[in-house]
């Protein structure tokens, strides 16, 4: 078998088999027609099926914008990343009565833990669960209307919140518009629409420029960077490619994340590369490792 080249040397093809890009999703669509159509769009670029498949990165409601990063191709399989990671969002509050004089105060009492139960419409099982809203800041307010930050817990129910701040400041309140702006290590100031994708793909395809491509399509490398880094002999990894755990003498080199300063813990999840910055596995570093000659990753996902 033949490993990844090293992320910045990758051909387009291969970028495109396993790369992310970071979306700006419009109103309208769902995030899977979204996925559906990055992906037709990239196979009829190359006029074959490159992509067997696309993911997105947490669901967002039809009228929702913002950050909604796409798993392309292998990189699909790193989509348990994402399932637990930060959000945040920009959400407009609005009010259905005159704001009470303690209303800064009545907002600030749901930073922290609470309960949720999804709404009748939601995909998951209607009941009760603890989420953790980190940070709610009031960035604007005028009249009935309040501008909200929100940096929370995966499976935060914005329209949730917003109708419980109503109930708390007597008041009633909605949601109106909403924007994610980030979701794990991914925010909103680098987004690309569809448009500059379907652009980028036709001057690949009709005059060889790949400059635009390689501007928005990342290596699927980058959304790796908060796990603790494994690197691995490159005949190590051509075992784990067949299903094979890390083992001991495949090891080169255990160092902490690239963003943050998570090191490799027991059964903590692990990101194994090969010597060339080349994404290979990820798995759970074993509880009692063995650097000699037992196992040292328990595969969860293969990314070759």
């Amino acid at each position: 078998m033949t490993l990844r080249a090293p992320p910045d040397e990758r051909a387009v093809e291969s970028l495109l088999e396993f790369g992310v890009l970071n979306l700006d999703k419009p109103p309208g669509p769902t995030s899977h027609q979204i996925a559906d159509w990055v992906k037709r769009l990239a196979n009829d670029a190359t006029d074959e099926q490159l992509l067997d498949r696309v993911a997105h990165t947490g669901t967002l409601d039809p009228k929702v914008t913002g950050c909604l990063p796409m798993l392309l191709g292998d990189a699909t399989r790193m989509a348990q990343l994402f399932a637990d990671s930060t959000k945040e969002y920009i959400a407009v509050l609005e009010l259905q009565g005159p704001a009470p004089s303690d209303f800064e105060a009545i907002v600030a009492e749901f930073e922290g833990e609470l309960l949720q139960k999804p709404p009748r419409k939601s995909a998951v099982k209607r009941q009760l669960r603890v989420r953790e809203i980190h940070e709610l800041e009031i960035l604007e307010r005028e009249d009935r209307q309040a501008l909200l930050r929100i940096r929370c817990e995966a499976g935060t129910y914005i329209r949730k919140l917003c109708h419980d701040i109503g109930l708390a400041l007597g008041t009633g309140a909605h949601m109106g518009d909403l924007r994610r702006t980030q979701t794990g290590e991914f925010d909103d100031t680098d987004l690309s629409t569809m448009e500059a994708f379907t652009d980028a793909l036709a001057f690949w395809q009709e005059d060889g420029d790949e400059t635009l491509l390689r501007e928005i399509v990342e290596p699927a490398e980058v959304a790796l960077v908060t796990l603790p880094r494994i690197t691995i002999a490159p005949s190590a990894a051509e075992e784990v490619a067949e299903g094979a755990p890390v083992y001991g003498p495949g090891v080169i080199d255990a160092e902490p994340a690239t963003v943050g300063d998570a090191v490799p813990e027991p059964g903590e999840l692990v990101a194994c590369y090969t010597p060339n910055g080349s994404a290979v596995c990820l798995g759970d570093l074993a509880s009692d490792p063995d650097s000699d000659s037992g196992t040292v990753v328990e595969l969860e996902r293969v990314l070759v």
